[in-house]
């Protein structure tokens, strides 16, 4: 099953988004920045990370933007809350295949991480 990362600064998002995913069968990889999510990215090869935009150490569009210098195949998908709408075209055009909006509902989840993995 594929391997995911899931990169959220706040505890209870990683461990829900975790849940979600290990149920299904995925293989999860956590991490609470940016800076640490393309530390496990470059350690972990995931097939795909769910990213949150806003975290401290290194927000979710600059790290989105490491992992895709250093993977241009890299399957992203940011994870926001209402209102930034800008952030979230930017992430677009940095590469970020999918955005989903929290509170994320866990049909949301899997089928945003289907779509990175197809």
């Amino acid at each position: 099953m594929a391997t995911i990362l899931v990169v959220d600064d706040a505890a209870f998002m990683r461990m829900r988004m975790s849940k979600i995913l290990s149920e299904a069968g995925y293989d999860v990889v956590q991490a609470e920045n940016g800076l640490e999510a393309v530390e496990k990215y470059k350690a972990s090869r995931p097939d795909a990370v769910l990213m949150d935009i806003t975290m401290p150490e290194m927000d979710g569009l600059t790290a989105l933007k490491e992992i895709k210098s250093h993977d241009p195949a890299a399957r992203v998908a940011m994870v926001t809350a209402l209102g930034q709408q800008q952030i979230v075209l930017e992430a677009v055009k940095s590469g970020a295949k999918d955005f989903l909006v929290k509170p994320c509902e866990g049909d949301r989840v899997l089928a945003a991480v289907s779509k990175l993995c197809a």
